[in-house]
């Protein structure tokens, strides 16, 4: 009952697209689309070069080649003519991505990888409950994946979901999907205190304080996490890996979906106002003509020096987001392992150099506004 409640919820988000199967992290629902499509030893993958590290992993875990491309520092993602140079005789798959919220040129690079019998998958882990040109985001793929990890556009605490356009691929994923195994009593358990905590726990006073020691304990595979160690340090598939969504997912997701309107009414009305305060000062910002495809899970500026602005936030109590400080977040170095020449993505690199996040959650907006005004010298 839960599961038929939660998928008309999404579904409703999806142009009332029902071909939904849910997982226990949204990295899960990658991968069993990609062996979906049958993606095995020597088989090409495109994607970004401005991503996760859970998503080229996926890739990894079935004997597929990542295939980098480096992105427009406008969208932060690839353009359509950066696909099309990179395809080779050897390329299954093209990911595209809504990074931070925002999608570009989806519909063409969909349409092109068609013609070329291609597979498309759209990574809607930022992405969920915004359009581009007017469609769901997810709409214009063969596939799309979603994320509802703790800070995701909706969260389940850890959970993800796939959405299927191309209905040729539903019974090859079926059939992959016998295979899941059922979360673990223990991984329940935890799973369950750590809703409890961040409900009843967590507030403004503790948050540094906990989020630290919840990534500590998440690295090292003590907790139910974002990412396991092995996720982080290699490209070995950890054990339990392949695994499908628990009751208490289910339950904790249908609850957020009913603020969910009111959540992205605010991230859009948060965006505006940085977005004015930004232009007016002549620094980066989300162009005006971006605003319609944006969902703005999170507002990306640019920093001169990132280490001393997260400390100035840190002393002001402004809570910034790090996500995509590095081309393969939150991995720093060795991206040899994921097959990552950092030569052939500078772009990425630059931005990862530079990039912070503003909250687009917060209530609290004016705090951050007077924040920036401050310190808008450090901004790029």
């Amino acid at each position: 009952m839960q599961s038929k409640e939660y998928r008309n919820k999404i579904s409703s988000y999806l142009a009332n697209n029902k071909d939904i199967f849910f997982y226990w992290k949204g990295r899960v629902a990658l991968y069993a689309l990609l062996k979906g499509m049958k993606i095995s030893k020597g088989d090409e993958v495109i994607l970004p070069g401005y991503t996760c590290v859970v998503v080229p992993n996926a890739i990894k875990y079935l004997g597929g080649i990542p295939i980098y491309l480096d992105v427009d520092k406008k969208t932060m993602n690839p353009l359509l003519e950066s696909y099309q140079k990179a395809v080779t005789s050897n390329t299954k798959v093209i990911i595209t991505q809504n990074t931070f919220g925002l999608s570009s040129e989806v519909d063409t690079i969909a349409k092109f990888a068609r013609s070329n019998g291609i597979y498309t998958i759209e990574d809607c882990t930022h992405g969920f409950g915004g359009t581009y040109k007017g469609k769901p985001n997810g709409s214009y793929c063969d596939a799309a994946f979603f994320s509802t990890q703790w800070n995701k556009p909706f969260s389940s605490g850890i959970g993800g979901f796939s959405s299927i356009n191309n209905k040729e691929l539903i019974k090859p994923l079926q059939r992959v999907n016998e295979t899941l195994i059922n979360p673990s009593f223990k991984e329940r358990l935890v799973l369950s205190a750590l809703l409890f905590a961040r409900d009843n726990i967590l507030n403004e006073s503790n948050y540094w304080r906990l989020r630290s020691l919840y990534r500590f304990l998440s690295k090292h595979n003590l907790v139910v996490g974002s990412s396991q160690g092995e996720e982080l340090s290699g490209i070995n598939q950890p054990s339990g890996y392949f695994k499908g969504i628990s009751s208490i997912q289910l339950k904790k997701g249908n609850k957020n979906l009913e603020s969910f309107e009111d959540l992205i009414l605010r991230r859009k009305e948060n965006a505006d106002v940085y977005t004015q305060v930004l232009e007016k000062e002549g620094k980066y910002h989300v162009a005006r003509v971006l605003h319609n495809d944006h969902s703005f899970l999170k507002y990306p500026v640019l920093v001169k020096d990132r280490q001393h602005f997260e400390q100035l936030a840190f002393e002001a109590k402004i809570e910034l987001g790090d996500w995509f400080c590095s081309p393969l977040y939150p991995v720093k170095d060795k991206w040899e392992l994921w097959e990552l020449d950092k030569n052939t993505i500078p772009v990425a690199v630059w931005l990862a150099k530079h990039i912070v996040n503003l909250p687009t959650e917060t209530n609290a907006t004016q705090k951050v506004l007077d924040f920036i005004t401050n310190n808008i010298h450090e901004l790029i």
